[in-house]
């Protein structure tokens, strides 16, 4: 029987590629967006390949809360019910503190802790009521540690998000609810969220880190760093580091 899965910010980017590695898998997909444009071309797309395949398509701004619980509730309602969400919409225009850029940081974290927060409330709401479902958060490899400059804000957001996760996994855990949720920790995966960032290591394709992401998320693991070589010992090493050697990496 085929899952529903729904993506938020899949018009492009980590969404778009994980929505396709899903559709090639046979799973149904309730997509949606700020760019319905991207996410008709998307779903016109999906169907030729996966004729087999139900893909809808709905108008998303994360940062209209309300909007989020009215779409889900829609897809849920169009599909009967909802597998799993991915909570993946994001942004990165984070800047150091203190140069005069406090509106890209404020946007950074309203839409990467903030609107995030409103996804996983309006998910965990049709969860509960189904007693079932898979939460995953798209976190990052950056929530490890306190990063400097232009990524201290985006990392912050997704400290946050991490902890957000795991606080849930922990109360579902004691009340011994089948509802699951994974955090992924990506690693640098080429999408345009970071197409002008000069330090990237081991970075890799969309398709590559797509892929990985969704075999990450299918293991049914806790948290999963993606791509997992080399990104799970970086991340380990990354955690005990002593700041004066963070300062000379980044």
């Amino acid at each position: 029987m085929s899952r529903t899965i729904l993506i938020t910010g899949a018009s492009s980017g980590l969404g778009e590629g994980m929505a396709r590695e899903f559709a090639a898998r046979g799973d149904n997909l309730a997509l949606c967006a700020r760019r319905t444009e991207r996410l008709e071309a998307l779903r016109d797309e999906l169907a030729g390949s996966y004729p087999q395949v139900t893909v809808s398509i709905r108008a998303l701004d994360v940062n209209n809360h309300d909007q989020i619980f009215e779409v889900f509730r829609a897809f849920q309602q169009e599909f009967g019910s909802i597998d799993r969400i991915v909570v993946n919409a994001g942004i990165g225009k984070g800047q150091p503190l203190g140069t005069g850029k406090f509106n890209a940081n404020r946007q950074t974290a309203e839409t990467n802790f903030v609107a995030a927060l409103a996804q996983m409330e309006a998910a965990m709401e049709i969860f509960r009521e189904q007693n079932r479902g898979h939460l995953v958060t798209v976190s990052s490899v950056t929530a490890v540690r306190g990063m400097p400059g232009n990524v201290n804000t985006y990392a912050a957001t997704k400290v946050g998000l991490a902890a957000l996760s795991e606080g849930l996994r922990v109360e579902l855990k004691k009340a011994k609810s089948p509802i699951k949720v994974t955090t992924l920790y990506p690693g640098y995966i080429r999408t345009g969220i970071n197409e002008k960032v000069k330090n990237a290591p081991f970075i890799v394709d969309a398709q590559t880190g797509c892929k990985a992401m969704v075999k990450a998320i299918e293991s049914g693991k806790s948290e999963c760093f993606v791509p997992g070589w080399p990104w799970t010992p970086i991340g380990f090493v990354l955690r005990r580091l002593p700041v004066t050697v963070l300062a000379r990496l980044f």
